[in-house]
């Protein structure tokens, strides 16, 4: 569980919260709580102690690079302990914010130092668990929603709370 002070930059996803929610009745704890359903730009991003105007202009300026992106909720994909939705349309985003910053390795270099743009659907669980996951997903894809923006969130007392919105294109 990340730490108090922990920052995120996410692309939210609204029209992929029904598929969060399928998940959440298979197992609630699949699900990480506190964040809409998103695709995680960078993680873990600076720590809140370091976030300054500069900062925020440079996430602007990153974000104003990119125009509003129409996103296909299409594939459901599984891995060990893991579900998600890739979403392609979004990795020249999340690149281009790990360019920005190289400094902060994605996932803390977990995952490599370009993991695909994706949709968290649920982390953790065993096979079986991911099987009845996926049943209850797929019905409810393809979706579409539309990218418009970056947004910086910090992890506080009450949970994660945004800091900027940084819209695509301005």
């Amino acid at each position: 569980m990340p730490e108090p002070g922990t920052t995120a930059l996410v692309i939210l996803l609204p029209a992929a919260e029904p598929v969060l929610d399928a998940a959440r009745r298979v197992d609630p704890a699949l699900v990480r709580p506190g964040l809409p359903a998103h695709v995680t730009a960078l993680y873990p991003f600076l720590p809140s102690s370091s976030l300054t105007s500069e900062v925020f202009a440079a996430v602007r300026s990153v974000a104003a690079g990119f125009a509003p992106a129409e996103v296909s909720l299409a594939e459901f994909v599984t891995a060990p302990g893991f579900a998600a939705i890739p979403t392609p349309e979004l990795q020249p985003i999340a690149d281009a914010v790990c360019a920005r910053w190289p400094e902060v390795p994605p996932y803390g270099g977990r995952f490599g130092p370009r993991p695909a743009a994706h949709v968290t659907v649920a982390m953790g669980g065993e096979d079986e668990t991911l099987s009845r996951v996926a049943d209850q997903v797929r019905p409810l894809l393809p979706r579409t929603d539309r990218a418009e923006a970056l947004q910086l969130v910090a992890l506080g007392e009450r949970g994660w709370e945004p800091r900027l919105t940084a819209p695509f294109g301005g």
